[in-house]
């Protein structure tokens, strides 16, 4: 019988190089690789070594008579993308080894982010060079939005976690968290220029958190969000306010957009809180959405479900929520359904309004209700909570070239450039940070590991500015600015803390929430 991938993959890709006839598509190589949410096994060339599932880092490949029952809709959806690429083909193939070139010694290489862009950079540098290497992340805790962005109901996907946590533990590694980059220095940030003066290369991978505006009358309204700020929040990102959601409301919330993150949050929104209770999510969030209890979203989509960026994995996936019905309205010139009035209490559901945009939010000082335009045709939705998902943008970093238009750091094939367009010597930009906020874990991995090869080729050729700086002496610096700087050893610590909280309650983690309890727990104290 066939192995068979499900929704958890992260398209990390590893078990596409372990494949003995090529049968996991697309590959890093192919059309879709990136941009698909997942990879798919062809049933029909599998020969079942389950060499896929031993390299699969998030523990989502089983055989198909192994799947679980809310899994087995992923053996069609695997059988389907064959069915609709017929140019797609198994086989053996030859292997192609890298070339090596020769480095120079003592290199130390800093990179900013621990997400998953950071992360593969960081396996990409270990496997290639003997460089020392400092990883920084703004939070105590690494992770980026494989901990602050992936659904809490969907835990397979953060194994890829401990992939990276033995990056961390790598002699040649030094874990600098805690520690922010950036222009305030009386605020204790490190700037640009300090780390390209006490390193030979510096990595830049800090993602695209900044949400995107809708641009309508009412948006500012308290209860109208963006999706960033409500993941952020209920995935327990310190700092991260919630939406002020008040009890004996409509029961109903809109989103807009219809990409893969659109769909996570109205997932979250509307699962029944005693299924989120056996999640990681954050217990305010936990708290917060039990008392208001909403029992219905509204997902907006511009054009029609052709045109929706959610994938088909992710879609399908919203047919298997325990109790929670799915509806589609997608004829431009259909009826309109009646959202005027509160959701009904006793019926749990997730409607896509396509051919629908915003108009402006509405209510006595807060969200109350939308007003949609669908199909041209104007009509109240009756909502307490405003959520947009219309993409994002990256944060300038002061100290760095900046591409307000695009909301990325200008770059040529991850080099960054300056303003003149001139390559910056030793400084790169990876993942979302450098080509916008477009595929996901498998699309950074490969951005990051072409990166690092052009650092090779730099390194090589004898481009690199080398540092004058000791390690002895970037540390004196950091101290100065940052005296609960967290290392590999308070973040274990911090990781432990969280499981014990979670055993107590029968959930993976119960994950701090307040950056202070983070360092009480990692053995520091904030300055």
């Amino acid at each position: 019988m066939a192995f068979v991938i499900t929704q958890s993959c992260c398209s990390d890709a590893a078990c596409v190089s372990v494949c003995p006839v090529n049968c996991i598509h697309p590959t890093p190589e192919e059309r879709g690789f990136g941009t698909s949410e997942i990879l798919h096994i062809d049933p029909v060339a599998c020969i079942d070594c389950g060499a896929c599932a031993d390299a699969c880092p998030v523990n989502a490949i089983f055989p198909i008579e192994n799947l679980a029952p809310r899994d087995r809709v992923f053996a069609e959806v695997n059988a389907d993308y064959y069915a609709a690429n017929p140019d797609i083909t198994s086989g053996w193939t030859d292997v192609v080894y890298p070339d090596i070139p020769r480095l120079p010694d003592g290199l130390r290489v800093a990179v900013v982010g621990t997400g998953p862009s950071g992360g593969y950079a960081l396996r990409t540098l270990l496997n290639r060079t003997r460089a020392r290497i400092t990883v920084f992340d703004a939070l105590p805790t690494p992770g980026g939005l494989v901990r602050a962005g992936v659904a809490p109901d969907h835990p397979s996907t953060k194994d890829v976690m401990a992939t990276f946590d033995r990056l961390y533990r790598d002699r040649a590694v030094t874990m600098a968290t805690n520690v922010r980059i950036g222009g305030d220095v009386a605020a204790g940030e490190v700037t640009p220029a300090e780390l390209a003066e006490h390193f030979d290369a510096v990595f830049y991978a800090v993602g695209a958190a900044h949400p995107k505006a809708l641009g309508i009358p009412g948006e500012e309204l308290p209860g109208s969000t963006s999706a960033t700020e409500l993941v952020a929040w209920y995935n327990a990102v310190p700092g991260a306010d919630g939406p002020p959601l008040a009890a004996g409301g409509s029961g109903r919330a809109v989103i807009v957009g219809t990409g893969n993150v659109a769909l996570d949050v109205a997932r979250i929104l509307v699962s029944p809180p005693e299924q989120l209770a056996r999640t990681d999510i954050a217990d305010r969030a936990l708290a917060l959405l039990a008392e208001q209890n909403l029992h219905e979203v509204v997902v907006l989509g511009r054009r029609g479900p052709d045109s929706a960026a959610y994938s088909a994995a992710e879609y399908r996936a919203l047919s298997v929520i325990d109790g929670v019905q799915v509806v589609v309205h997608d004829a431009a010139d259909g009826p309109i359904p009646d959202l005027s009035g509160p959701a009904d209490p006793a019926r749990r559901r997730i409607v896509f309004l396509f051919h629908s945009a915003p108009v402006r939010a509405e209510g006595a000082g807060r969200v109350e209700n939308v007003t949609v335009a669908t199909a041209g045709r104007e009509h109240h939705v009756a909502a307490d909570l405003l959520v947009r998902s219309i993409g994002y943008r990256s944060s300038p970093i002061a100290g760095l070239p900046f591409d307000h238009d695009r909301g990325t750091f200008p770059n040529d094939e991850g080099r960054m450039l300056d303003d003149a367009g001139a390559v910056l010597q030793g400084v790169y930009v990876l993942g979302w940070a450098g080509r916008g906020a477009v595929g996901g874990i498998g699309a950074n991995k490969l951005h990051a590991v072409a990166t690092v090869e052009k650092f090779l080729e730099d390194a090589a050729a004898g481009s690199l500015d080398r540092t004058a700086a000791t390690a002895d002496e970037f540390e004196a610096l950091l101290r100065t600015r940052q005296r609960a700087v967290v290392g590999y050893r308070g973040i274990a610590a911090i990781d432990r803390s969280e499981r014990e909280r979670g055993r107590e309650q029968g959930r993976p983690r119960v994950k701090f929430t307040e950056l202070s309890d983070m360092l009480a727990a990692a053995g520091r104290r904030r300055r």
